[in-house]
């Protein structure tokens, strides 16, 4: 009996997971928001959700970012571009948000480039809990 393996289809590339955690916070990515990405952990605030969902765009996560969309308004899939490049985030306010909130609001500023040319993303994002766990539920673009 011979132990022939079959090789499986390539999935498509993401992006090596960073050392430094691109949510701006300074720990290293693994014990920051890699371990809300990984399952390891919930994020205990809606902006630690917040900065765990930049970085899963930063790191192309789009499992993640379902996962912590409201069901209420999460999109049936993502197109991530491959090309855009989540640079920097920038907590301009929150309101509520913590343990002892059941909604809250995270304004701020996310940094990008896209084809080479640099970019910003002026957001409040709307935030609530389903379940006990802090989820996206939608946004007004500030600029």
């Amino acid at each position: 009996m011979s132990s022939r393996r079959t090789k499986r289809p390539a999935r498509p590339a993401r992006p090596a997971a960073p050392k430094a955690c691109p949510c701006g916070l300074p720990a290293p990515y693994a014990e920051c928001c890699g371990r809300y990405h990984s399952g390891a952990a919930a994020a205990p605030t809606a902006e630690a959700l917040m900065r765990s969902r930049f970085s899963a765009f930063a790191v192309q996560d789009g499992p993640y970012l379902l996962r912590t969309w409201h069901p209420d308004t999460r999109p049936t899939g993502l197109d991530l571009d491959p090309g855009m490049r989540w640079t920097r985030l920038e907590i301009l306010d929150t309101a509520d948000g913590s343990a002892f909130h059941t909604t809250g609001t995270v304004t701020f500023r996310a940094h990008y480039t896209h084809e080479g040319e640099a970019g910003s993303l002026h957001e409040q994002s709307r935030f609530s809990r389903v379940a006990g766990a802090w989820v996206y539920l939608d946004a007004v673009f500030t600029d």
